[in-house]
């Protein structure tokens, strides 16, 4: 305590692309975490290091970071903006003792600001209010605090929690006023000293008892090649210094801390001891999970460990059979999978993975992102894989089947209403609220089963021409529903191993789009393209055009096909049907079905 007389631990908190992370990289550059010559003060959100975070534009992990402001140290917890890594939120909530809430302008609160502040209220944090984007062109500010005064109302713990402090941000440009004002100059210096006041007056200094026994609940894990296992928690009681003996309660098994760190800037600081107050991390410590509490030798009393919501879709996964199996990934086996979904679940709370025949795995998470971001984080490690068709998790309640049910937000300008509706009824969704916004949008709120969900916002993107703002979260359990209408048409399968060329690849744009260029390796069985015909068809893509000696007119020469439709990984799962998977390699994305031969698929159609 000797750098600073006292800590605010303050998790950031927000639906997704509502301005955190860029707010928090303000934080960062203007308390001069960075100096002026460094790389970071150019880059724009700075926490988001991993690939796929940059690539998506959205925070996956968790992110802990410090900055000094007088004489206090602000630990800041930058959280997942989406609902299916609420799960990342729900464990990092637990080190904070007040949290910011950021409100896009023009948005207002979403169905992921809801979740997340619901939680926030429920431990007794203290929330301040950012209203960010207030540049948006469409931007209302009235109508966004008078929305989350309502979400106040409904979930406050008690009523000092309806006394919350609103400020007014422009994330981009680094601003932040305790008023708002629309004569704001863009152009000015940024300045976040009145969230940086703000936070300093309204959140309880963090505080404990350092007169008793060491003891932490462990938050967050990370690795390091040089020290291993890495433990991250809040040091709620006691002292702790390095080389002391201390034990994990659940597990029984002593240790000496090797290292002590605390968070300094975006890194970590090694100091001989910590006190109560501040975020720590250890190392030594011996297989140890997140949830678990480390104290001093004679005390077994844990902390309780964060609830953790359930999964609600799974897919099956397994080492890649088809005939291209092994030729361009480095983990190609089930003992390499099952290895590294062990390693998973140690940091991922919110996945389930049970093993089911010989070699598969049945892997359970929030949502589609949730999933498919495991996957490609699998794939750019070079692990081949094969997964089957998303499907729900049901659960038998009172002896009724039931399935997870969702809320799903739809923002689109009013000319899409119509289109909205109609590829909602096909699925199912019953209409909860509808009403018009001064942008000349429309709000739309339905509630349907999670399984009709999958796929929808690719739909639905297409049909407004990317004008969709979409949202969803889990509402409930409720009793199965009606077997959903087929929505998807029928394929064009490849009849013959090979590579593909034009010729072919024309005469099966004939019958519908291609999945796949000239070029192209492709094998029996293996999916090329989409029909708008119920039955699949089986197509040679691979066919050449018979060459003669007759000479033809230059016109005839020439093939014209159409380019291919890429497909990402979550399209590739939304496309896919029960008899078919997807090819995952760090390569490629292929789609084929589960039988390659068409013998063996008229065989299983005899035995269904």
């Amino acid at each position: 305590m000797d750098k600073y007389s006292s800590i605010r631990n303050v998790a950031v908190i927000a639906h997704v692309d509502h301005g955190k992370t860029t707010l928090v990289d303000a934080m960062l550059k203007q308390t001069k975490v960075f100096r002026d010559n460094q790389e970071e003060m150019k880059q724009e959100r700075i926490l988001d290091r991993n690939d796929l975070e940059r690539e998506r534009g959205i925070t996956i992990l968790a992110k802990n970071c410090a900055i000094h402001y007088l004489d206090t140290k602000i630990n800041i917890i930058d959280t997942p903006g989406h609902v299916d890594f609420s799960g990342e939120v729900e464990r990092t909530l637990s080190m904070a003792d007040g949290a910011l809430l950021i409100v896009d302008a023009a948005e207002g609160p979403m169905p992921q600001t809801r979740t997340v502040l619901k939680k926030a209220l429920a431990l007794g944090m203290k929330v301040i209010v950012v209203i960010n984007k207030i540049d948006k062109q469409f931007a209302n500010v009235p109508e966004a605090i008078a929305a989350i005064e309502t979400l106040f109302l409904e979930l406050a713990q008690n009523e000092e929690q309806l006394n919350f402090p609103i400020l007014y941000g422009i994330g981009r440009g680094g601003l932040v006023f305790y008023d708002f004002k629309t004569d704001y100059d863009v152009n000015t210096t940024g300045d976040v000293r009145p969230l940086l006041e703000t936070i300093l007056k309204e959140i309880p200094p963090s505080v404990g008892d350092n007169t008793k026994n060491f003891k932490m609940l462990i938050s967050s894990i990370d690795y390091n090649p040089h020290v291993g296992r890495i433990a991250i928690g809040k040091l709620t009681q006691g002292k702790v210094k390095k080389n002391d003996r201390l034990v994990v309660i659940q597990s029984k098994k002593s240790f000496s801390v090797e290292h002590l760190y605390v968070f300094e800037g975006l890194g970590r600081e090694e100091v001989e001891t910590a006190e109560v107050g501040d975020i720590i991390a250890l190392t030594g410590v011996p297989d140890i999970q997140i949830g678990m509490t480390v104290s001093v030798a004679g005390d077994n009393e844990a902390f309780p460990a964060p609830l953790i919501g359930e999964p609600t879709l799974h897919i099956l996964l397994g080492a890649n059979s088809s005939p291209f199996a092994g030729k361009e990934g480095k983990f190609v086996t089930s003992r390499q999978i099952e290895e590294r979904l062990e390693r998973e679940l140690e940091s991922n709370l919110s996945l389930k993975v049970d093993k089911v025949g010989s070699g598969g795995f049945r892997v359970s998470g929030r949502g589609e992102l949730h999933l498919s971001v495991l996957l490609e984080t699998m794939r750019r490690e070079g692990y081949e894989l094969e997964v089957s068709k998303p499907e729900v998790v049901t659960k038998v309640i009172e002896g009724v089947t039931c399935e997870p049910y969702e809320t799903v937000e739809i923002v689109v300008p009013s000319e899409y209403e119509g289109a909205i509706h109609q590829e909602c009824g096909k699925r199912f969704a019953d209409l909860k609220n509808s009403e018009s916004m001064s942008s000349g949008e429309v709000r739309l709120v339905f509630e349907m089963p999670t399984r009709a969900t999958l796929g929808l916002r690719s739909i639905l993107m297409t049909l407004t021409r990317g004008t969709l703002l979409y949202s969803s979260e889990f509402l409930e359990f409720r009793a199965l529903g009606r077997a959903l209408p087929k929505l998807r048409s029928g394929v064009l399968i490849s009849s013959h191993d090979g590579q593909t060329l034009a010729y072919g690849l024309s005469a099966a744009q004939e019958r519908g789009a291609t999945f796949v260029g000239p070029g192209v390796n492709v094998y029996i069985g293996m999916i090329v393209g989409s029909t708008n015909r119920d039955e699949d068809i089986r197509m040679n893509v691979t066919k050449g055009k018979k060459l003669t000696n007759m000479r033809a007119a230059a016109a005839d020469q020439t093939t014209r096909i159409t380019p291919a439709q890429d497909m990402s990984l979550e399209q590739g799962l939304d496309f896919l049907e029960q008899d078919e998977l997807l090819e995952v390699t760090p390569k490629n994305l292929r789609l084929r079905k589960r039988f390659l031969t068409d013998l063996d698929r008229r065989r299983l159609r005899r035995q269904g």
